[in-house]
């Protein structure tokens, strides 16, 4: 499997700095970030490190279900997915840290009834390569068929 890229170009302190994230495999953008708008509530355009790895979290998890579907003998028909990481103070160690990822799914299945869909979302949720890297954070699922 590849290895994928980002950089990140930062000037100035981190109260008064700001920076630029290059997603530097697929090219596909530059994004600024800056920390007074990483700890607001209106993100006013700017990104953080929680919406990417919320974007990263939210992507990862919808393809590990929509495997764990097929494999129980389901058909995704459609899976919205959507993920929020929380950043609250470390007490423990000074700083901040993660505090919370919830992950909500809503997913149009064929061939699975309620019970076989939670059961392939918990799963996705335990298997899910990015779960795994953020296993120091508490993970929540919300995960329900629409009809």
């Amino acid at each position: 499997m590849p290895t994928r890229s980002a950089r990140t170009a930062w000037n100035g302190t981190l109260e008064q700095g700001s920076g630029q994230v290059e997603l530097s495999s697929s090219k596909v953008g530059t994004y600024e970030v800056s920390f007074p708008k990483r700890a607001a509530d209106d993100a006013g355009g700017v990104t953080s490190p929680e919406e990417l790895i919320a974007a990263a979290h939210s992507a990862c998890y919808a393809m590990q279900l929509s495997a764990n579907i097929g494999q129980a003998g389901g058909t995704p028909e459609s899976l919205d997915v959507s993920a929020d990481v929380s950043l609250g103070p470390d007490e423990a160690n000074g700083g901040f840290k993660l505090t919370g990822i919830t992950l909500t799914v809503r997913g149009e299945v064929t061939g699975l009834d309620e019970d076989g869909f939670r059961e392939a979302a918990e799963a996705a949720k335990a298997g899910c390569p990015v779960s795994k890297a953020l296993a120091g954070v508490e993970i929540t699922l919300d995960a329900a068929l629409e009809s």
